[in-house]
């Protein structure tokens, strides 16, 4: 019988979210490029209008040309994720969908809200693979130690 005020699910296993991912490479590329593109179009439309009146003094957003930023956030985006999924295809990690989609989302917002200088996207850049490198070294130690738990 199921017991309907639960949140395990009917396979027992607690946490749905933490699973190993394998699958063929296909479906791998496709979730990089999707979770890159939904997060880069996610920051491009937050970013293409800020709350107020012109009257008020907030821009809409800053002058130039989107294009560059928006290679940049997607490369980063790709490598980002490209990282995550791979570990998760060979050990647990804990939502790299997430992981992966909102700081890509919050710095493609605030690169194309700011136009910030090529240093300065570049270090944006770096923490953002570094985020995601970090979550994935947590995910291999807690495997790790989990694995010598039960051994």
């Amino acid at each position: 019988m199921i017991n309907l005020f639960t949140f395990d699910d009917v396979t027992g296993n607690d946490d749905p979210e933490e699973t190993r991912r394998p699958g063929p490479l296909w479906r791998h590329a496709l979730w990089v490029v999707g979770i890159t593109v939904g997060a880069v179009a996610a920051g491009w439309v937050a970013a293409a209008y800020r709350l107020g009146p012109a009257e008020y003094g907030i821009p809409s957003a800053a002058p130039g040309s989107p294009w560059v930023l928006l290679a940049w956030c997607a490369a980063a985006g790709l490598v980002a994720t490209t990282l995550l999924r791979a570990t998760a295809a060979r050990i647990p990690v804990y939502a790299p969908g997430r992981v992966g989609f909102v700081p890509l989302f919050l710095g493609t917002r605030l690169a194309l809200g700011f136009r910030p200088e090529p240093p300065i996207l570049a270090a944006g850049a770096a923490t953002l693979v570094a985020v995601a490198l970090a979550w994935c070294v947590v995910a291999a130690v807690t495997h790790r130690r989990a694995g010598y738990r039960t051994a």
